[in-house]
Protein backbone atom coordinates (compact mmCIF):
# COMPACT_ATOMS: atom_id res chain seq x y z
CA UNK A 1 0.00 0.00 0.00
CA UNK A 2 1.46 3.76 -1.04
CA UNK A 3 0.39 6.80 0.45
CA UNK A 4 -0.65 8.79 -2.80
CA UNK A 5 -0.97 12.39 -3.64
CA UNK A 6 -2.91 12.65 -6.99
CA UNK A 7 -1.93 15.75 -9.19
CA UNK A 8 -5.00 17.69 -10.40
CA UNK A 9 -8.09 19.24 -9.64
CA UNK A 10 -10.29 18.11 -12.34
CA UNK A 11 -12.75 15.31 -12.96
CA UNK A 12 -9.63 13.36 -13.75
CA UNK A 13 -8.62 13.83 -10.18
CA UNK A 14 -11.70 13.42 -8.94
CA UNK A 15 -12.00 9.88 -10.85
CA UNK A 16 -8.85 8.85 -10.11
CA UNK A 17 -9.37 8.92 -6.23
CA UNK A 18 -12.67 7.25 -6.66
CA UNK A 19 -11.08 4.18 -8.23
CA UNK A 20 -7.92 4.44 -5.78
CA UNK A 21 -10.93 5.05 -2.88
CA UNK A 22 -13.22 1.87 -4.37
CA UNK A 23 -10.65 -0.84 -5.87
CA UNK A 24 -6.84 -0.77 -4.67
CA UNK A 25 -5.07 -0.78 -2.01
CA UNK A 26 -3.67 2.62 -1.94
CA UNK A 27 -4.37 5.50 0.09
CA UNK A 28 -5.36 9.32 -1.20
CA UNK A 29 -3.54 11.27 1.47
CA UNK A 30 -4.05 14.69 -0.80
CA UNK A 31 -4.30 16.95 -4.19
CA UNK A 32 -1.93 18.99 -5.62
CA UNK A 33 -2.03 21.27 -8.60
CA UNK A 34 0.01 24.72 -10.05
CA UNK A 35 -0.59 27.75 -7.73
CA UNK A 36 -2.68 29.42 -10.51
CA UNK A 37 -5.50 26.54 -10.30
CA UNK A 38 -5.75 26.15 -6.77
CA UNK A 39 -9.42 28.40 -5.87
CA UNK A 40 -9.94 26.15 -2.64
CA UNK A 41 -8.10 24.81 0.07
CA UNK A 42 -9.73 21.06 0.37
CA UNK A 43 -10.88 19.30 -2.95
CA UNK A 44 -12.90 15.77 -2.22
CA UNK A 45 -12.17 16.83 1.32
CA UNK A 46 -8.40 16.55 0.94
CA UNK A 47 -5.60 19.25 1.41
CA UNK A 48 -4.78 20.64 -1.63
CA UNK A 49 -1.29 21.82 -1.76
CA UNK A 50 0.66 23.47 -4.39
CA UNK A 51 2.73 21.56 -6.84
CA UNK A 52 5.79 24.28 -6.22
CA UNK A 53 5.62 23.20 -2.59
CA UNK A 54 5.01 19.60 -2.47
CA UNK A 55 7.97 18.19 -0.52
CA UNK A 56 7.16 20.59 2.42
CA UNK A 57 4.62 18.55 3.46
CA UNK A 58 4.66 15.15 1.39
CA UNK A 59 8.17 14.30 0.83
CA UNK A 60 9.34 11.74 -1.59
CA UNK A 61 10.99 9.76 0.82
CA UNK A 62 7.37 8.75 2.28
CA UNK A 63 4.63 9.21 -0.44
CA UNK A 64 3.70 8.18 -3.97
CA UNK A 65 2.38 10.43 -6.84
CA UNK A 66 -0.02 9.73 -9.21
CA UNK A 67 -0.93 11.74 -12.39
CA UNK A 68 -3.97 10.97 -14.12
CA UNK A 69 -4.36 14.04 -16.59
CA UNK A 70 -6.29 14.31 -20.31
CA UNK A 71 -4.22 13.91 -23.50
CA UNK A 72 -3.95 18.23 -23.95
CA UNK A 73 -1.47 18.97 -26.44
CA UNK A 74 -0.91 14.71 -27.41
CA UNK A 75 -0.25 14.30 -23.82
CA UNK A 76 2.62 16.65 -23.55
CA UNK A 77 1.46 18.70 -20.78
CA UNK A 78 1.10 14.47 -18.56
CA UNK A 79 4.76 14.16 -19.89
CA UNK A 80 5.96 17.56 -18.59
CA UNK A 81 4.12 16.59 -14.99
CA UNK A 82 5.27 13.05 -14.61
CA UNK A 83 8.86 14.10 -15.59
CA UNK A 84 9.41 17.00 -13.14
CA UNK A 85 7.54 14.59 -11.11
CA UNK A 86 10.08 11.82 -11.22
CA UNK A 87 12.88 14.27 -11.20
CA UNK A 88 12.28 15.66 -8.05
CA UNK A 89 12.60 11.91 -6.77
CA UNK A 90 8.68 10.52 -6.59
CA UNK A 91 7.71 7.35 -7.23
CA UNK A 92 4.76 6.49 -9.22
CA UNK A 93 1.49 4.16 -8.73
CA UNK A 94 -0.06 2.89 -11.57
CA UNK A 95 -4.35 1.83 -11.17
CA UNK A 96 -5.22 -1.18 -12.89
CA UNK A 97 -9.20 -1.90 -12.53
CA UNK A 98 -9.89 -5.29 -10.86
CA UNK A 99 -12.81 -5.49 -13.38
CA UNK A 100 -10.12 -5.12 -16.66
CA UNK A 101 -8.94 -8.21 -18.23
CA UNK A 102 -5.21 -7.95 -17.79
CA UNK A 103 -3.23 -11.05 -19.00
CA UNK A 104 -0.03 -9.67 -19.17
CA UNK A 105 2.43 -8.24 -16.37
CA UNK A 106 4.06 -5.84 -18.29
CA UNK A 107 2.72 -2.70 -18.00
CA UNK A 108 4.90 0.92 -16.43
CA UNK A 109 4.21 2.74 -13.72
CA UNK A 110 1.53 5.93 -13.77
CA UNK A 111 -0.82 4.05 -16.02
CA UNK A 112 -4.14 4.47 -15.43
CA UNK A 113 -6.41 1.32 -16.68
CA UNK A 114 -9.97 1.44 -16.41
CA UNK A 115 -12.54 -1.15 -16.20
CA UNK A 116 -13.67 -3.27 -19.25
CA UNK A 117 -10.24 -3.04 -20.58
CA UNK A 118 -8.98 -6.51 -22.20
CA UNK A 119 -5.10 -6.92 -22.23
CA UNK A 120 -4.35 -10.07 -24.40
CA UNK A 121 -1.34 -12.38 -23.51
CA UNK A 122 2.18 -10.83 -24.69
CA UNK A 123 0.79 -6.78 -24.55
CA UNK A 124 3.23 -3.95 -23.21
CA UNK A 125 2.25 -1.07 -21.99
CA UNK A 126 4.74 2.07 -21.41
CA UNK A 127 4.49 4.04 -19.12
CA UNK A 128 2.26 7.16 -18.58
CA UNK A 129 -0.46 5.84 -20.26
CA UNK A 130 -4.62 6.37 -19.69
CA UNK A 131 -6.65 3.51 -21.29
CA UNK A 132 -10.07 4.97 -20.45
CA UNK A 133 -13.12 1.97 -20.32
CA UNK A 134 -13.77 -0.85 -22.66
CA UNK A 135 -10.64 -1.23 -25.09
CA UNK A 136 -9.30 -4.35 -26.34
CA UNK A 137 -5.50 -4.13 -26.95
CA UNK A 138 -4.42 -7.11 -28.84
CA UNK A 139 -2.02 -9.71 -28.03
CA UNK A 140 1.87 -8.80 -29.23
CA UNK A 141 0.67 -5.28 -29.39
CA UNK A 142 3.16 -2.56 -27.46
CA UNK A 143 1.91 1.00 -26.49
CA UNK A 144 4.79 2.91 -26.04
CA UNK A 145 4.84 5.80 -23.16
CA UNK A 146 2.30 8.69 -22.87
CA UNK A 147 -0.43 7.70 -24.67
CA UNK A 148 -4.44 8.18 -24.65
CA UNK A 149 -6.74 5.65 -25.39
CA UNK A 150 -10.45 6.76 -24.90
CA UNK A 151 -12.79 4.28 -25.32
CA UNK A 152 -13.59 0.86 -27.09
CA UNK A 153 -10.82 1.34 -28.93
CA UNK A 154 -10.02 -2.00 -30.82
CA UNK A 155 -6.06 -2.63 -31.13
CA UNK A 156 -5.10 -5.51 -33.35
CA UNK A 157 -2.46 -7.47 -32.57
CA UNK A 158 0.73 -7.33 -33.16
CA UNK A 159 0.32 -3.23 -33.15
CA UNK A 160 2.77 -1.06 -32.15
CA UNK A 161 1.65 2.47 -30.67
CA UNK A 162 3.90 5.14 -30.36
CA UNK A 163 4.53 7.99 -27.68
CA UNK A 164 2.31 10.76 -27.39
CA UNK A 165 -0.37 8.82 -29.73
CA UNK A 166 -4.45 9.57 -29.03
CA UNK A 167 -7.14 7.23 -30.07
CA UNK A 168 -10.85 8.18 -30.33
CA UNK A 169 -13.57 6.57 -29.17
CA UNK A 170 -14.74 3.56 -31.18
CA UNK A 171 -11.35 3.61 -33.21
CA UNK A 172 -9.87 0.43 -34.75
CA UNK A 173 -6.40 -0.44 -35.81
CA UNK A 174 -5.80 -3.35 -38.11
CA UNK A 175 -3.13 -6.01 -37.00
CA UNK A 176 0.80 -5.75 -37.96
CA UNK A 177 0.91 -1.89 -38.56
CA UNK A 178 2.90 0.78 -36.37
CA UNK A 179 1.15 3.93 -35.54
CA UNK A 180 3.50 6.63 -35.05
CA UNK A 181 4.87 8.76 -32.79
CA UNK A 182 2.55 11.80 -31.73
CA UNK A 183 -0.74 10.20 -34.13
CA UNK A 184 -4.37 11.12 -33.38
CA UNK A 185 -7.28 8.73 -34.38
CA UNK A 186 -10.22 10.41 -34.62
CA UNK A 187 -13.50 9.13 -33.14
CA UNK A 188 -14.86 5.85 -35.58
CA UNK A 189 -12.07 5.88 -37.46
CA UNK A 190 -10.42 2.94 -39.05
CA UNK A 191 -6.84 2.85 -39.49
CA UNK A 192 -5.50 0.15 -42.32
CA UNK A 193 -2.46 1.17 -42.87
CA UNK A 194 0.86 2.51 -40.95
CA UNK A 195 0.46 5.80 -39.90
CA UNK A 196 3.59 8.87 -40.32
CA UNK A 197 4.25 10.81 -36.94
CA UNK A 198 2.55 13.75 -35.54
CA UNK A 199 -0.52 13.58 -38.21
CA UNK A 200 -4.56 13.64 -37.45
CA UNK A 201 -6.52 10.71 -39.21
CA UNK A 202 -10.07 10.01 -39.86
CA UNK A 203 -12.32 8.39 -41.80
CA UNK A 204 -12.97 4.75 -42.99
CA UNK A 205 -10.20 3.92 -44.13
CA UNK A 206 -8.86 6.45 -42.10
CA UNK A 207 -6.95 9.51 -44.20
CA UNK A 208 -4.41 12.45 -43.01
CA UNK A 209 -5.64 15.53 -42.51
CA UNK A 210 -3.86 18.84 -43.58
CA UNK A 211 -3.15 19.78 -40.25
CA UNK A 212 -1.30 17.72 -38.03
CA UNK A 213 -2.22 16.51 -34.77
CA UNK A 214 -0.90 19.09 -32.31
CA UNK A 215 -3.05 21.46 -34.65
CA UNK A 216 -6.19 19.45 -33.64
CA UNK A 217 -5.68 18.89 -30.56
CA UNK A 218 -3.67 21.59 -28.72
Amino acid sequence: MAKVVVFGLSDCAQLAKYYLDNDSEHEVVAFTASSEYIHAPTFEGLNVVPWAELERSFPPTEFHLFVPMTATAMNKNRRRVYEEGKARGYRYISYISSHATVLTDEIGENCFIMEDNTLQPFVRIGNNVVLWSGNHIGHHSTIRDHVFFTSHVVLSGHVEVGEHAYLGVNATIRDNIEIAEGTLIAMGSNVTRSTEPWKAYVGNPAKALDRGSLEVYR
